[in-house]
């Protein structure tokens, strides 16, 4: 038996359709697009939450599952912020449970599995370059529930190591991110599968939104100039969005912050549409191999929706070369921060175009011991 509130429902951004969240429809039936979610959070009182459990469930009234800390819960949540500059600080989401800020939405996703009950589902899968897949895999372990993830064949081994650690199945897809996204969508719609998808499922974007309520905890009630994030399918960039609209309608800001989403030069559909005006994306990018392959998305699902954030949130998108980010995963290893390539692009892009003063949060997303130091001789590649 289920225990979500049964207000709360998926809803299509596209053609309006809805859905029940006790179902296992992981898309629009219609027009095949990701859901968002009908969900009217309460405003937190910034007063009550140092009485609360340590964890991104302090929140709860911002969340879709009622409750408070869930049984699958590893602790995620409350990374902290460190200076970097007088400006820009660094939120230290590397510090997870599972070593990434995906943790954030993948609590969610299982717990939502685990409430759907051993009758409804029988296994959870995924789709990764590493990271999702990871945190999937530990908070399915955690709930008793089989887990089979796909990632790309390039994966990082350590990653890769990692997932099977905790008990999953690894489908190694010959390809791209893309290719593995394709060939866990088509095992999606088993019966008994629960496709825990960081991207179509919008519980994923309610769990990352918590990124945000932290800083604005931290800061006493108040967000930075602006908030830069990586964007590949931009589930970080949404759930800040989605934090910011929140605290916005509450009065709990008085102005909503810039977003600025950075991508790898080498893989920036998003980056290139932006800067054309469009709405959506332009059509098939040339890309090439990157570090950052956590954001090598070549056509996220969710483009429209991360190009209408930013625009509304009067920011921009920013790109940063392969030497960058060599650069920048060098130069935070030496202030004592050792992060994958793919978490030190905002680092990199910051650095490169520095916001004239303006008061930012960075994150770091990801630990450097799940890729290793970037190699030299692939810098530039």
């Amino acid at each position: 038996m289920t225990t979500t509130t049964p207000t709360t429902t998926y809803r299509c951004p596209t053609d309006g359709t809805r859905g029940s969240i006790d179902s296992l429809a992981w898309q629009c039936p219609a027009c095949g697009g990701p859901w968002d979610l009908e969900f009217t959070s309460a405003a937190v009182d910034l007063k009550s939450l140092a009485g609360r459990v340590n964890s991104l469930w302090r929140y709860e009234e911002a969340l879709p599952l009622p409750g408070g800390a869930p049984t699958v819960t590893l602790g995620e949540g409350r990374t902290p912020l460190v200076p970097l500059t007088d400006a820009v600080s660094a939120k230290l989401d590397f510090l997870m449970p599972t070593l990434s800020f995906k943790d954030r939405g993948a609590v969610l996703l299982v717990e939502l599995a685990r409430r759907l009950g051993p009758d409804r589902v029988s296994r959870v899968i995924a789709d990764s370059s590493g990271n999702a897949g990871t945190a999937v895999a530990a908070y399915s372990t955690r709930a008793g529930l089989p887990c089979t993830v796909y990632v790309p064949e390039a994966t990082s081994p350590k990653k890769v190591e990692q997932i099977e650690a905790h008990g999953a199945h690894i489908e190694l897809v010959p390809g791209d991110r893309q290719a593995t996204a394709w060939a866990a969508r088509a095992a999606a719609d088993t019966p008994g599968t629960f496709y825990a998808s960081h991207v179509h499922n919008p519980f994923f974007l309610h769990g990352t939104k918590t990124y945000v309520y932290e800083i604005w905890e931290d800061l006493g009630g108040r967000l930075p100039d602006a908030i830069v994030v990586p964007v590949g399918n931009g589930t970080l960039l949404l759930g800040a969005s989605l934090a910011i609209t929140e605290l916005h309608a509450h009065g709990l800001i008085d102005r909503r912050p810039e977003l600025i989403a950075v991508q790898a030069e080498a893989v920036s559909p998003l980056a290139a549409a932006f800067h054309a005006g469009a709405d959506d994306l332009i059509g098939a990018e040339t890309t090439r191999p990157t570090l950052a392959e956590g954001i090598a998305i070549p056509q996220p699902p969710r483009a429209r929706q991360i190009l209408r954030a930013v625009r509304d949130s009067g920011g921009t998108f920013l790109t940063v070369t392969e030497e960058q980010l060599r650069a920048a995963q060098l130069d935070l290893a030496s202030r004592g921060l050792f992060v994958e390539p793919t978490g030190v692009a905002c680092w990199a892009a910051v650095s490169a175009h520095p916001l004239a003063g303006r008061s930012a949060v960075v994150p770091l997303c990801g630990a450097g011991a799940k890729t290793g130091l970037a190699a030299p001789e692939v810098v530039g590649r």
